[in-house]
């Protein structure tokens, strides 16, 4: 959690805390004012007869040293401040959707701002939160985020106060109330439906004061349109506010059907209608790579490795039999969901047994990455927690961090769970992106895959890695024709494993 407190220490005294919604120009002569206030003079006459006369004394006399301290400190250090300037040049189309939607926030009091990855979307909102003079702003994001999102609020170096935060520290946040302009960042991620996550249900209860709010994601609706709706139900002017339930907005917007899960037949609420974003028209700016004049050429190679035998040994007799059963742990794959996700692991090289458990059984993909990227800097996706520890074996611990300010500032290759890394993040220091495994998800490989693409640099090179016979190959069919690789594609590839 990070927070511009307004709080300042300068040479062991403390800096006045700046005022909600002023400048650094202001600051200076209220520190100013408060000065000439701490420091008025009036006459006073002493001595008597020929020996009197008028002397210059505080009219204040009684104000403490450390006061008049404070109000010197203050003033030198916004003097300084304001001759520091912004080394931020906002596009030329970044200025146009600062105006655009600022003027839509000023009528709506929400804006959804969709673009794409790397066109900016982090400054942008920052400076439309500056165009209307926000005070007090709410940074919610991932984790991972929080550190470039500092960066780019220091670069912008705005007038107003900043919280950045990720979702699951919401729950520590004080006087939200204070906070007049919210921004959240992947708000796709507060999509789950038919009822809502508690990511979004905690966004309700933030934005209950109605400040102003602004969505940012260059996926929106990666997966049914019917994402839309928890997104935006916290929002006291949202499109869809008469529809109080979700399942009350689905009777209107979306095709609801059955579909049979363990033998009980549920309402499936996946086929959303595209009426949803023609009524999000209004209050939402979209925004592309083509369109903010971005030639991306990203190269993508398919790298197999020879796994070791007792890899396609226990892969076999999982098929067959649907369990493994070790002398103190067991495999278990008797349902179609379990089968799929231990073939999974076993193709990387690990598994988890049935007790919680997880072991690494094959190197093979880990000593391939370290040795073909030998001399590189790399950023490696893994999807299982035990590949991160078959990676830290091979390449060594102290060789590998999962710290973005560390990989920028040092020679360390970064790994990251896909899921986690695949937003908000740039991996731009890195020669290359390698995948040791590959999401189910197609949303997860068209973000993760960007993360290296920049302005300035539309050309990078990811490689895949993939087991000789694994499943990989027929997850990475599936999510380039942006579809999730589900039970259903797994049924009929198996026959072919």
């Amino acid at each position: 959690m990070h927070r511009d407190k307004g709080l300042y220490k300068s040479e062991n005294k403390l800096i006045i805390e700046r005022r909600a919604g002023y400048s650094d120009e202001m600051m200076y002569k209220q520190c100013e004012l408060l000065y000439n206030i701490l420091n008025k003079t009036e006459d006073k006459r002493v001595g008597r007869g020929r020996n009197a006369h008028t002397i210059q004394v505080k009219k204040f006399p009684n104000v403490q040293q450390d006061v008049h301290d404070r109000a010197i400190a203050s003033l030198n250090y916004y003097k300084e401040r304001m001759k520091q300037k912004s080394t931020i040049q906002f596009r030329d189309y970044q200025k146009e959707i600062i105006r655009k939607g600022s003027e839509i926030l000023l009528i709506h009091r929400f804006l959804y701002l969709a673009m794409e990855v790397r066109t900016g979307k982090t400054l942008t909102s920052m400076g439309i939160a500056q165009l209307l003079r926000a005070k007090n702003v709410l940074f919610l994001t991932k984790k991972k985020a929080i550190t470039n999102i500092i960066e780019d609020y220091n670069a912008l170096y705005p007038d107003y106060k900043i919280m950045v935060t990720n979702y699951e520290s919401m729950h520590k946040l004080e006087d939200t109330k204070s906070f007049d302009f919210v921004i959240l960042d992947e708000a796709h991620g507060m999509g789950a439906f038919p009822k809502p996550s508690n990511r979004a249900k905690q966004v309700q209860q933030l934005l209950a004061h109605n400040p102003y709010v602004l969505l940012l994601s260059g996926t929106p609706t990666p997966e049914s349109y019917s994402q839309m709706y928890h997104q935006v139900y916290g929002i006291k002017n949202n499109p869809f506010s008469e529809y109080k339930t979700f399942y009350k907005f689905a009777h209107k917007f979306v095709k609801i059907k059955q579909k049979m899960i363990n033998g009980l037949r549920i309402n499936d609420y996946q086929e959303g209608s595209p009426e949803i974003l023609d009524i999000m028209k209004p209050y939402t700016i979209a925004y592309t790579q083509k369109e903010a004049g971005f030639k991306v050429n990203t190269r993508e190679h398919v790298l197999e490795v020879e796994l070791e035998p007792i890899s396609y040994k226990l892969s076999a007799q999982l098929k067959k039999d649907k369990v493994i059963q070790g002398s103190e742990e067991v495999v278990l794959g008797d349902t179609p969901v379990k089968l799929m996700n231990k073939l999974h692991q076993l193709f990387s090289g690990t598994i988890k047994f049935e007790s919680g458990k997880a072991q690494t059984i094959d190197l093979s993909k880990a000593k391939f990455i370290k040795e073909h990227f030998k001399g590189k800097k790399i950023g490696i996706f893994y999807k299982f927690k035990q590949e991160l520890k078959a990676l830290q074996e091979v390449f060594g611990k102290e060789n590998i961090t999962d710290d973005l300010s560390v990989f920028k500032d040092t020679d360390k290759n970064i790994a990251l769970q896909i899921v986690s890394g695949r937003e908000g993040i740039s991996l731009k220091e890195a020669d290359a992106l390698v995948y040791y495994n590959i999401d189910f998800s197609a949303t997860s490989y068209w973000q993760s895959r960007d993360r290296m693409t920049t302005k300035d640099r539309l050309e990078s090179d990811v490689y895949w890695v993939f087991a000789k016979g694994g499943i990989e190959k027929q997850i990475y069919k599936a999510v380039t024709n942006k579809k999730d690789y589900t039970v259903n594609h797994f049924k009929k590839d198996l026959l072919s494993l």
